[in-house]
C-alpha cells in the first residue's frame, strides 16, 4: 500500500498513530513544506478502517490543519510581505495580494476547501503578511478545513477502501465534485452575511 519513498513512509507512520497522527501530519501539510494530498488520503484510510469514528477523524484532521496553518500565518505575520517575496515570484505575489485584498475571508475559506494541486499555503502566508485579523483567519481556515475533512471522512466511512481505488482513477473529479458542494454552501453563507451587514 505504501511505497518506499520517504513522504509515503512518513504518512504511513502518521496513519499508524490513528487520529492523533493527523495532528502532526496536518502541521506538516499546512506548513511551508507541505505534503500535497497526504491529509486527504490519511483521513480516508482511517475512516475506511474505523467507520464509526469518521467525525472524530474529520475533527482531528481539521485541528492539525488549523494549527499548521496558524503557525505559518504567525511566521508570515512577523516577516511581513517580505515573507511572500522570498517564496514566490513577483507576478505570483501580486496575484495573491490582489486576490486577498478583493476576497479577504473567502480567499482563505475557498483554498482550504479545494483539493491538491490547488495550494493554500500562499494564501496563508498572504494573510499573515497583510496582518489579516487572527480571529477571522482562524474562523475561515477552520470552516474550510472542517467542511473538506467532514466530506472526505463521510466518503471514507461510507464507501470504505473502494473510495481509494476511485480516487486513484478519478481523484480530482470526485474531490472537486464533493468540495464543489461545500464551496457553494460557504459562498452562499458569505453572500447572505454580507447582505445582512
Amino acid at each position: 500500500m505504501l511505497s518506499t519513498t520517504s513522504p509515503h513512509k512518513l504518512m504511513g507512520w502518521f496513519v499508524h498513530l490513528g487520529g492523533i497522527g493527523l495532528i502532526p501530519l496536518g502541521l506538516l501539510d499546512n506548513s511551508v513544506v507541505p505534503l500535497p494530498g497526504s491529509m486527504d488520503v490519511a483521513t480516508i484510510l482511517l475512516t475506511a478502517r474505523d467507520k464509526q469514528l469518521w467525525f472524530y477523524y474529520a475533527a482531528m484532521a481539521t485541528i492539525g490543519s488549523v494549527i499548521g496553518g496558524y503557525l505559518t500565518y504567525r511566521i508570515a505575520r512577523k516577516g511581513g510581505q517580505e515573507a511572500l517575496r522570498k517564496r514566490f515570484s513577483k507576478d505570483k505575489v501580486q496575484k495573491i495580494l490582489q486576490t486577498f485584498e478583493r476576497w479577504g475571508f473567502a480567499a482563505i475559506v475557498v483554498p482550504a476547501l479545494l483539493p491538491p494541486p490547488f495550494p493554500i499555503v500562499p494564501f496563508v502566508i498572504a494573510a499573515g503578511a497583510m496582518q489579516y485579523s487572527r480571529t477571522r483567519f482562524l474562523l475561515a481556515l477552520t470552516m474550510g478545513r472542517l467542511v473538506r475533512y467532514t466530506i472526505l471522512s463521510f466518503l471514507g466511512a461510507t464507501y470504505g477502501r473502494h473510495i481509494l481505488s476511485l480516487f486513484a482513477r478519478h481523484g480530482h473529479t470526485v474531490l472537486f465534485a464533493a468540495v464543489g458542494v461545500g464551496v457553494a454552501t460557504v459562498i452562499a453563507i458569505l453572500v447572505v452575511r454580507k447582505r445582512r451587514k
